[in-house]
C-alpha cells in the first residue's frame, strides 16, 4: 500500500512515497526513564544536545579517513577517480546513478575500527563521560562495531524515512551519535523531532521492521509516517564540524532531505552502547 509521508523540516514541507502497511501501536511507553544513556542529563526530556566531539588535528584525520574509504569504495566500482583531487562535496558529480550509490554504500554502511585512521573508541569514551555512563563502541548482539558514511547527494532520496532505532533489540540501549562530515548545513544535516522518544506507541503510525520501501529501497528500520498530532515536525540541530549531535535510540529521526544545490552531504553515523555493569 502507497502512502504519502507529509512532515516539516523548520518549518518547511517536505512529502515522499512509502510503500509498506502501517498501524497505530499498543498505549505502552518503550523509553525506560530509569537509568538510561541520557538519565544524568539535564536536556533528556528533548532527546538529543550537541556536544564537543574533537580535540587538535582529530577531526581532519577523520574526514581524511572517511575520503579515503569513499575513494576506494570509488575505484572498486569502476570510477574513474583522481586521488589527490576528489572533494567529498563533489561525491554527485562521479556518482550519477541509484546503482552505482547503492554499490557505494553496501560498501560505507559497513565499516569497522580498523578501517579509520582514527581511534573511534576514544570517542565512546569522550561521550561517555560526558554522559556518565561507560560506553563502548562494541554491540554485543551484532558482534561488532557499528560504524556507517551516510552519503546523501543533493536532490535525492538519499535518505532514511523518519522512525526510531529503539525498535530494533540491539540498538535499545544505545546512545546515537551523528557526526558532520562535509556538506552539513542548515540545509542538509540530520532531522529531529524533540521530545518524540516520550510519546507512547499509541500515539505513532508505523510499518514493521524492514517493512518500509522508499524509492525501490527497502528500510531495516520501521517508517513512522505520523502521530495523533498529525504531520511530523522536526528540526535541524545542525551540528557543525568538530560537534556530535548526541540522541536517544528512541527519539524520531530522519529525513535528512539534503536541500544544497550543487554539494553531496557525508555524516558518520556511530551507536554507542552501555557497558553492561
Amino acid at each position: 500500500m502507497h502512502k504519502i509521508c507529509s512532515l516539516y523540516i523548520d518549518n518547511q514541507p517536505f512529502q515522499f512515497k512509502v510503500e509498506g502497511d502501517f498501524f497505530w501501536g499498543k498505549p505502552e511507553l518503550l523509553y525506560v526513564n530509569k537509568d538510561n544513556v541520557l538519565s544524568k542529563m539535564d536536556w533528556e526530556t528533548e532527546g538529543f544536545n550537541v556536544v564537543k566531539a574533537f580535540e587538535g588535528d582529530e577531526f581532519f584525520r577523520l574526514q581524511n579517513s572517511i575520503r579515503t574509504i569513499i575513494i576506494d569504495a570509488l575505484i572498486e566500482n569502476g570510477v574513474d577517480t583522481d586521488v589527490s583531487t576528489f572533494k567529498l562535496k563533489d561525491y554527485h558529480k562521479f556518482v550519477t546513478t541509484k546503482e552505482l550509490h547503492n554499490n557505494v554504500i553496501n560498501i560505507t554502511r559497513n565499516l569497522e575500527v580498523s578501517d579509520f585512521d582514527f581511534d573511534i573508541d576514544l570517542l565512546a569514551k569522550r561521550f561517555g563521560d560526558i554522559l556518565g555512563y561507560e560506553l563502548t563502541s562494541w554491540v554485543e548482539e551484532l558482534q561488532k562495531s557499528h560504524i556507517q558514511i551516510r552519503i546523501s547527494r543533493p536532490n535525492s532520496l538519499d535518505i532514511n524515512p523518519p522512525h526510531r532505532d529503539g525498535y530494533l533489540s540491539y540498538w535499545e540501549d544505545i546512545v546515537n551519535v551523528w557526526l558532520p562530515i562535509e556538506g552539513c548545513n542548515e540545509k542538509s544535516s540530520l532531522p529531529v523531532l524533540p521530545e518524540s522518544h516520550l510519546l507512547p506507541e499509541n500515539e505513532i503510525l508505523r510499518t514493521e521492521s524492514k517493512g518500509a520501501k522508499i524509492n525501490g529501497n527497502v528500510y531495516y528500520v520501521p517508517c513512522i509516517l505520523e502521530t495523533k498530532a498529525g504531520p511530523i515536525q522536526m528540526i535541524r540541530p545542525n551540528p557543525k564540524e568538530g560537534e556530535a549531535l548526541l540522541f536517544t535510540p528512541f527519539l524520531i529521526h530522519g529525513a535528512a532531505v539534503n536541500q544544497n544545490e550543487d554539494v553531496t552531504r557525508v555524516s558518520l553515523e556511530l551507536r554507542f552502547p552501555k557497558v553492561k555493569s
